[in-house]
């Protein structure tokens, strides 16, 4: 059905020519599917788009062929292209938020590919409705009618997935579906990929960063490191017997379900030939590092914190109606523990992060840090608080202010809280952060969108270390990252706390991240903790039913 001959792709600049795509080739059978797996910038996303003819005005096709049903694609005139284009090929894209348009209700949105492509206005929204009941959308009414923000983001991709089969196409590109869902979204999603596969016959060509998301979905597998494909074949030929160091890499450098390696490995070692084998945590070690803990003072302690929003005002704007996003919830967290917070999406895992600094007010219950109730405190206070207790968000990109240097973004905080006398010796402070967290002095005065995503994130973890706190919490911190750059902002984290003694809360969706990390785990659900444990333990006997799930849901251990 597809083949790609030769496919060369490069970027124009002023000054250079950068290839994205190095002489591709890949064929791909009726009903059959593959997955593309490689890092940020290998050149995944260049070839789906290439295929599409959705390349952005500065991609130039070099050479090659896209041959789909026997006509080359890369020949075809706007209209020709138009005509296939949702209809034969599909394509979900990573991000639903920005891909479905913001202003207009999703029943429209998905309908508009139907008119298009020749059913009459009169039928197609009975059609959309019929479509959002087989991607197993819940209230299809209702969601007809919502706009993009209103929606989760599992529902938000079930719409694209919806619009993207409306018309039966012949072949489905996925590219990163399932990137920023929950474990059980994940697994949803892919099992639904899978069922519509079969159930229209369709080729698939999905697109990810993640092996373990591949073995769940694809029969076959190429792997692709700078633009160029350097391994290809079925996913248990891949998986049980790679040849090329960058897809071992790939597969080492994913956090193990069953075992706790010393140090995570990571792509470069492979490619370098360096050493990999940071050895496992013996059972001994565990017991020695839980008791260092366990026998030590309490940094943080809550009592019945209640975080809640208002959904319903009355006439005059008085709140009638809440929801307890934080619900009666009591824990404490020991000096030098990393201690895990998973659930799915809206559980209320944010939420409390937030209310622990006090960034959300709780509306009752009481937080204890180092003894001192700073729910008494008067938020003006809180700022000699903020020097010991820091956050690292999500998304690097939207807490980074894009017109300040990232190298001003970390020395902002030690001026605020007045260290290191004057800003010369601040630089220093910063250059010497900057080195720490593996990135050199050269990228002080660069700004956040000349970095990528890991670099991003390594520039937040600086800028949270610049007021040497005690306390840390890491929101989601990797959810984003590939993998290999993943380990290693999961190796620095534990170094530094090896290092300075850190405390850390870790929210996370990834279980396998978690378990890896966490001395002990707490599960949440609706807001309530439901279950608290040694990590390993968790895993192992867990007790609550919704932990079960949880852990069932994780992508194949490879």
């Amino acid at each position: 059905m597809l083949e790609i001959k030769n496919l060369t792709i490069s970027f124009k600049t002023e000054n250079k020519k950068n290839v994205a795509v190095k002489n591709l080739s890949l064929s791909l059978k009726k009903g059959s599917s593959i997955g593309i797996v490689g890092e940020s910038g290998s050149g995944k996303s260049i070839t789906s788009l290439a295929i599409m003819q959705l390349l952005p005005p500065q991609a130039i096709v070099e050479s090659g062929e896209i041959i789909f049903n026997r006509k080359d694609i890369l020949k075809l005139g706007f209209d020709e292209m138009s005509s296939i284009r949702g209809n034969n090929i599909s394509m979900i894209f990573q991000e639903p938020m920005t891909a479905l348009n913001p202003v207009m209700r999703c029943g429209k949105q998905a309908a508009e590919i139907l008119t298009a492509h020749g059913v009459p206005k009169s039928e197609a929204k009975e059609k959309v409705l019929e479509l959002f009941e087989k991607v197993r959308l819940p209230r299809v009414e209702q969601i007809y009618k919502s706009y993009p923000h209103q929606i989760s983001g599992g529902q938000k991709q079930r719409v694209m997935i919806a619009m993207a089969l409306a018309n039966k196409p012949d072949l489905l590109i996925a590219d990163e579906p399932t990137t920023a869902l929950d474990v059980t979204v994940q697994k949803e999603i892919l099992l639904l990929l899978k069922d519509l596969k079969d159930e229209y016959g369709m080729s698939l060509i999905f697109i990810t960063h993640d092996l373990g998301v591949v073995a769940e979905v694809t029969e076959n597998v190429a792997v692709m490191f700078k633009g160029e494909i350097v391994e290809q074949g079925t996913v248990n030929q891949i998986f049980k017997n790679p040849k090329h160091p960058y897809t071992k890499g790939l597969i080492a450098c994913r956090p193990p379900i069953d075992l706790r390696p010393l140090k995570l490995p990571v792509v470069d070692d492979f490619l370098n030939g360096n050493n990999t084998d940071f050895g496992i945590e013996s059972k001994k070690q565990k017991e020695e590092r839980l008791k260092n803990i366990f026998s030590g003072d309490k940094i943080l302690k809550t009592e019945n914190i209640i975080t809640r929003y208002v959904t319903k005002r009355n006439i005059l704007g008085k709140p009638v109606k809440w929801l307890n996003a934080v619900d009666n919830v009591s824990f404490e967290v020991f000096k030098g523990e990393t201690l895990g917070l998973v659930g799915e999406s809206g559980c209320g895992k944010t939420t409390l992060g937030r209310t622990l600094l006090r960034l959300i007010e709780p509306y009752s219950g009481r937080i204890f840090y180092n003894e001192k109730d700073i729910t008494k405190i008067p938020l003006r206070e809180m700022k000699k608080y903020y020097k010991e207790m820091n956050i690292v968000f999500q998304d690097p990109y939207s807490s980074l202010n894009p017109r300040i240097s990232i190298g001003n973004a970390i020395l902002e905080p030690m001026k605020v809280h007045k260290l290191y006398g004057n800003n010369s010796e601040r630089k220093e402070k910063v250059l010497e952060l900057l080195k720490r967290v593996g990135l050199s002095a050269e990228h002080y005065n660069r700004y956040p969108h000349e970095f990528s995503g890991g670099q991003r994130q390594r520039v937040v973890i600086a800028r949270a270390l610049a007021l040497n706190p005690e306390f840390i919490i890491c929101d989601e911190a990797v959810s984003a990252l590939d993998v290999s750059v993943q380990a290693k902002v999961l190796n620095l984290l534990n170094e530094l706390k090896n290092e300075f003694g850190f405390t850390y809360i870790f929210i996370s969706h990834d279980l396998s991240v978690v378990r890896y990390m966490s001395d002990r785990i707490m599960v949440m659900k609706n807001g309530r903790i439901i279950e608290v444990n040694d990590a390993d333990e968790i895993f192992i006997h867990p007790q609550n039913e919704y932990t079960r799930q949880l852990i069932d849901s994780i992508p194949a251990n490879l």
